[in-house]
């Protein structure tokens, strides 16, 4: 089972509750606004805060 995109538009970021990206390859979610990535583990997506990265450079492009 892979995670499911159409969750993507009903998910929201927990810091600003904005619209998140998916991204295929990395298999993540992305708020380009508040530059933070949050996993997504056994298809399941971890929005919490303390557990997303920060967006990198090469990635805000």
């Amino acid at each position: 089972m892979a995670f499911d995109i159409n969750l993507i538009d009903i998910l929201a970021c927990p810091v600003c509750k904005g619209k998140l990206e998916f991204s295929k390859d990395k298999n993540e979610l992305i708020c380009k606004f508040d530059r933070l990535v949050y996993p997504i583990e056994k298809d399941i997506p971890v929005l919490l805060e303390t557990e997303a990265r920060a967006l990198t450079e090469e990635e805000r492009s």
